[in-house]
This record gives structure tokens, C-alpha cells and sequence, in this order.
């Protein structure tokens, strides 16, 4: 009996040391260097037509930078990195009709397009430069495409500043670094 414990516990250990050195080409921290660790979010400029768009993208972008991590939000004399952003343009399409109305639509798909370029101020190195990041969501009119656009504006601001959280810290993913 006191064998089979042995065998059990040897098994375990040889198991485990097998899995953890599959695992050793992994890290648990972001590959942001320390020194460029901190950010500040200019208010994005705002190119759509729709009002308060580029306020609640940057608002959600500070907040998803918050969420994640990574960065620390800094004002504009102590951050080692500053992010500038313009809302291009949004775009819609019809997914879904109205079967009682053929060409009404019942179901949007709403896209925005956001430019953002990211400086290490230190040595005014453009990190990204002018780069195209999307969010897309959908929504249903209920016979009023302005109050599904309503509503549906904090999911599509959540859904790109997520994406341009994302593209920031790509800068830093193995393959991107210099």
C-alpha cells in the first residue's frame, strides 16, 4: 500500500515538472517596458456628425485602460507616453429587414472608425502612426433608428476603445518590438 503512494506521488511530481516546462517560454507580465508605463489621453478629435462621440470614446478609452492595467493614467508633464485619436467616420448596414416592410430595416450593424497615433514623449518617436481601429455592434430600430443609435452608442464606444487599448499594447508584442 505504501508503494502505491509512492508510485502516485513520483507520477504527480514527473507530471508536473513536464507541464511547468512547456510553460517556461511564458510570462505573466505585459511586455511594456517599465519606463513607458504611463499615459495621457488627449480628448479624441470628432470627424463623424454624431454629437459626443469623440467624448464617450475617450472616456471608455480611460476607462478600459483603467480595466486592464497595464498603463497608468498620467497628466500630459508626467506620462511617458501620449495617445491622440480622431473619430473618423461611422458606418451603418442593414443585417435584419422587416418582414411587414421588405426594405425597412429592423436590425443595424454600426461601425466607428477611429485614427490614433501613440509618441513616446521623451524622444517624440511615433510608436503608431495614424493607425485605423474599429468597433462594431449592432442594434434594432424598433421604427426609430435615432434611439437605437442612442442606445446603442455606449456599446460601440466600449467595443473600440477596447480595440485601441489593444492595439496600443500590441506595440510591445513579441514580432512588433524593434
Amino acid at each position: 500500500m505504501k508503494q502505491i503512494h509512492i508510485v502516485r506521488g513520483l507520477g504527480l511530481t514527473v507530471a508536473w515538472s513536464v507541464l511547468l516546462t512547456g510553460c517556461a517560454s511564458y510570462r505573466l507580465t505585459s511586455g511594456v517596458p517599465e519606463e513607458l508605463r504611463t499615459i495621457a489621453v488627449a480628448v479624441f478629435e470628432n470627424e463623424t456628425g454624431y454629437p459626443e462621440t469623440s467624448t464617450t470614446v475617450t472616456q471608455y478609452v480611460l476607462r478600459e485602460f483603467q480595466r486592464e492595467g497595464t498603463m497608468k493614467l498620467q497628466s500630459w508633464k508626467d506620462a511617458s507616453l501620449e495617445l491622440q485619436g480622431t473619430v473618423k467616420r461611422g458606418e451603418m448596414a442593414a443585417v435584419r429587414f422587416d418582414r411587414s416592410y421588405g426594405s425597412r430595416a429592423a436590425e443595424n450593424r454600426y461601425t466607428l472608425i477611429a485614427e490614433i497615433t501613440l509618441v513616446e514623449r521623451s524622444t517624440g518617436k511615433l510608436l503608431l502612426n495614424a493607425v485605423e481601429v474599429y468597433g462594431t455592434t449592432t442594434f434594432l430600430t424598433y421604427d426609430d433608428m435615432l434611439t437605437g443609435m442612442q442606445n446603442a452608442h455606449p456599446r460601440i464606444a466600449k467595443e473600440l476603445s477596447r480595440a485601441i487599448v489593444d492595439t496600443v499594447l500590441a506595440v510591445w508584442m513579441p514580432g512588433n518590438v524593434e
